[in-house]
């Protein structure tokens, strides 16, 4: 009953408030993000120039990094406002897309981890399971961590680690501040058939800890949102329909998104 009151004062400030989340993000999702804020009752910026992102983020309820199209220019980008959001109280959320593929994303990724405190850190098994410190690519290790058990030790021992909310997103995501810990059965498989559905997690997950109401409750609020928007998208599709119309679908759902949602269909439970 806890989790659920939560997500109901989060969805109502949303409505009430509009919380302004400033991205700094990638070009491939940027629309997409932009619109899934939007489309939930929030306020996106996109802003990204060293000379203005101090600023951007003091006017901000929410910091989104994303390293999805990293280049040199949005890494200092990142750090200038990772270290105003910190001294101003906000929110910041980092998504570590493909964090292991090059050795810039690593550093990048290293980098931000020493320099800024993160609020929520949000990525998939392979992503988290790099920066945890595991090869994701080796054989026989992905077999054992990638039970919920396994993904469970991760979250939890990595969380304490960088004291913040760890969100490791699949077919069942995985969210731990450390000490509580949440699964999330939500979601359908044509979620990973279009690009940008973890960014846009991370927008959603962006707005709802811009509410105030904890980076815990606001990651698995993201999170769950996301997954039931996905189901309804999905059972909206006709048989001669397909992606596209899919992408549209989960816009609508996103924009008609209420509490009822979460209570007939939200499949959260906390792990002990």
């Amino acid at each position: 009953m806890e989790l659920y009151n939560k997500l109901n004062t989060i969805l109502e400030k949303i409505k009430r408030d509009k919380p302004l989340v400033h991205h700094i993000t990638n070009y491939v999702t940027v629309n997409d993000c932009a619109n899934i804020v939007l489309a939930l009752g929030g306020s996106p910026v996109m802003a990204e120039d060293k000379k203005e992102v101090e600023e951007m983020v003091s006017i901000a309820s929410a910091l989104v990094l994303n390293i999805g199209t990293l280049n040199e220019r949005t890494i200092e980008a990142f750090i200038l406002a990772g270290k105003r959001a910190n001294e101003l109280g906000i929110p910041v959320i980092l998504d570590p897309v493909g964090v292991g593929a090059t050795a810039l994303r690593n550093r990048t990724v290293e980098r931000i981890l020493k320099e800024i405190k993160l609020s929520v850190l949000r990525g998939n098994m392979s992503e988290i399971k790099k920066i945890y410190g595991i090869d994701a690519s080796t054989r026989g290790v992905d077999s054992i961590d990638n039970t919920l058990e396994g993904g469970q030790k991760i979250a939890v021992e990595l969380a304490k680690r960088l004291d913040c909310i760890v969100a490791i997103t699949g077919a069942v995501d995985i969210i731990s501040d450390g000490s509580r810990v949440f699964s999330i059965s939500n979601g359908h498989p044509i979620l990973s058939s279009i690009t940008g559905t973890g960014c846009m997690s991370s927008s959603l997950i962006g707005l709802c800890c811009g509410t105030g109401e904890g980076s815990l409750y606001g990651a698995v609020a993201g999170i769950m949102i996301m997954g039931l928007a996905g189901e309804k998208a999905q059972e909206r599709l006709k048989e001669y329909e397909g992606l596209g119309s899919f992408k549209v679908y989960l816009m609508d759902a996103i924009s008609s998104f209420s509490i009822d949602d979460i209570k007939k269909r939200g499949k959260a439970n906390e792990l002990q």
